[in-house]
């Protein structure tokens, strides 16, 4: 099979680095055809460091005509692009959240009426235990799944995993949320470890999303991402089961429950002398989730972003929709009104948007 072809706008930013690093680890499923910056020094390093063509104008960067193309710019740019692509017939795949607002959303929701192609690259789904964790919840085991807390990321990215484990879709839903700040111990950020210890007040969001039969808490703390002494925590209930992290409950019969764990299967480790990679996720003996970009040398982000690049490029060519614009639209809408429960301190009830219209 032919490698899947796409090309970056933004791609001196931190985000747009993951979506490199798997073209150059897996250069036999995704090429990058052209980047785009607008800066024409940052244009030159980036064309030196990755050997890349490099634009600083759309035009000459869509000249090579890849399947799709990165939006992978900051939130207010970002419509702006995605509006100039569809205007083109050019199929993108938008970083979160696609817009910063409910009016840029909107808009953008009126685009793929229109036919626009845009998906959204909400990654967090496509994690390897994430992904073992949404395809139990949705395998029956567990019953109906009726309550998810999650503690793993922030905003929108949290708000994606509930809707997920809850299977709520666009079904409105009453939210009421607090901010707390909580001293810790400064961790490590994306340059690294901190020269010297510091105590900072890190900001702890807690928020219910109240569906009437089911029930989503939300729970993150603004240095969680590189805290080491913080960790990820998810609780999936339903009637007949529940996931505790790693930990699986369910009742193969009213009088016999089984327990459980999702079991990490990784290549290299010990006396395994294989290169490092993930394999997958065993439940008993079931396979829950296997790795499908193994044995490349990825971390288990990097296999969700290269998740969102295949189902992209499958969307291009016929494929079904994977998290198109209304699903990111409805995490970041729930996200803003979670932000309007914290500042008003009364409960907010969301209303059917334009992108959730049937």
């Amino acid at each position: 099979m032919s490698p899947i072809t796409f090309s970056i706008i933004g791609a001196s930013g931190w985000r747009a680095g993951f979506f490199l690093r798997i073209a150059r680890e897996l250069p036999e499923r995704f090429r990058v055809n052209a980047l785009m910056v607008r800066d024409p020094e940052k244009a030159k390093q980036l064309e030196k460091e990755w050997g890349i063509p490099t634009y600083t104008d759309l035009d000459s960067f869509l000249r090579d005509k890849p399947q799709f193309v990165v939006v992978s710019v900051s939130w207010p740019v970002a419509p702006v692009m995605l509006k100039e692509l569809a205007e083109r017939g050019i199929p993108a795949l938008t970083e979160t959240p696609p817009a910063p607002d409910v009016e840029g959303m909107t808009e953008l929701a009126h685009l793929t009426r229109k036919g626009a192609k845009i998906q959204v690259a909400e990654q967090v789904q496509f994690r390897p235990l994430h992904a073992a964790r949404i395809s139990l919840a949705n395998s029956g085991k567990l019953g109906r799944v009726n309550q998810a807390q999650v503690s793993v990321a922030h905003g929108y990215h949290g708000i994606s995993l509930i809707r997920q484990y809850l299977n709520t879709g666009f079904e409105n839903v009453t939210i009421t949320a607090r901010n707390f700040e909580v001293p810790q111990i400064k961790g490590p950020g994306r340059e690294g470890l901190p020269a010297t210890e510091e105590t900072l007040n890190a900001v702890q969001t807690i928020a219910t999303f109240d569906y009437g039969d089911r029930i989503g808490i939300f729970d993150f703390t603004s240095a969680q991402y590189w805290g080491m002494i913080r960790t990820p925590r998810t609780m999936i209930r339903g009637e007949r089961g529940e996931i505790h992290d790693r930990e699986v409950r369910y009742l193969e019969d009213f009088r016999t429950p089984i327990i459980t764990e999702f079991n990490r299967q990784d290549a290299g480790q010990e006396d395994d002398l294989r290169l490092p990679h993930h394999e997958g996720i065993l439940l008993g003996n079931e396979w829950i989730y296997r790795n499908p970009f193994a044995p490349a040398r990825l971390s288990d982000d990097e296999i969700a972003v290269a998740t969102c690049l295949q189902k992209m490029g499958e969307y291009v060519e016929g494929g079904s929709s994977f998290y198109g614009l209304e699903e990111g639209a409805q995490d970041h809408y729930l996200n803003l009104l979670m932000g309007q429960a914290v500042k008003s301190g009364q409960p907010v009830t969301s209303e059917t948007q334009a992108w959730a219209e049937g």
